[in-house]
């Protein structure tokens, strides 16, 4: 079966948590969090969790884990901590935990970014791969680095990734 026809067998409505990684943030200061809440939302999928945690590697692999450990979780999106800075250290708790790498999704973002930032765009580690049978995006912080991989890359594939991994069969 061609990738067409895959995206076009693919559920449409998945359950999502959305975790944000930040040592700053609150409920009330999360843009990026918020807006990749309300993209999903639009796009007609479910917000099964949503959390704000520290950037401490072990506190986000654990969480992970337990999400992803859920019957009705198909897809978890983090935002924040994918960044060279000393706290920045959602790339290692993520790829820690994740029994495949999507490798295209940063190598993508990374030239989608590109257009909008520049060279900058090279100290992004976002990543994204499969823990079990539950699909894992880590993002920047950013809102519009977030609109730009909801938009352009996560969103297009969400339920084509789904339906690879067994779900709405």
């Amino acid at each position: 079966m061609g990738v067409h026809e895959h995206k076009q067998h693919a559920p449409s409505s998945l359950a999502c948590a959305v975790v944000t990684v930040s040592d700053t943030r609150g409920p009330d200061e999360d843009r990026s969090g918020a807006r990749i809440r309300e993209l999903l939302t639009n796009a007609g999928h479910v917000i099964a969790d949503y959390g704000i945690l520290p950037d401490e590697p072990a506190r986000v692999s654990a969480h992970l884990r337990e999400i992803a450990g859920r019957p009705k979780v198909d897809a978890i999106i983090l935002n924040g901590g994918t960044g060279i800075a000393p706290r920045d250290t959602t790339y290692e708790a993520v790829v820690s935990v994740l029994d495949k790498r999507i490798d295209g999704f940063g190598e993508l973002f990374r030239m989608l970014s590109y257009d909008d930032i520049g060279s900058a765009a090279m100290l992004s580690r976002a990543v994204a791969g499969i823990l079990g049978t539950t699909s894992v995006f880590a993002l920047p912080g950013s809102t519009a680095a977030c609109e730009l991989a909801m938009d352009r890359l996560i969103l297009p594939e969400l339920g084509h990734i789904a339906k690879l991994l067994g779900h709405g069969e």
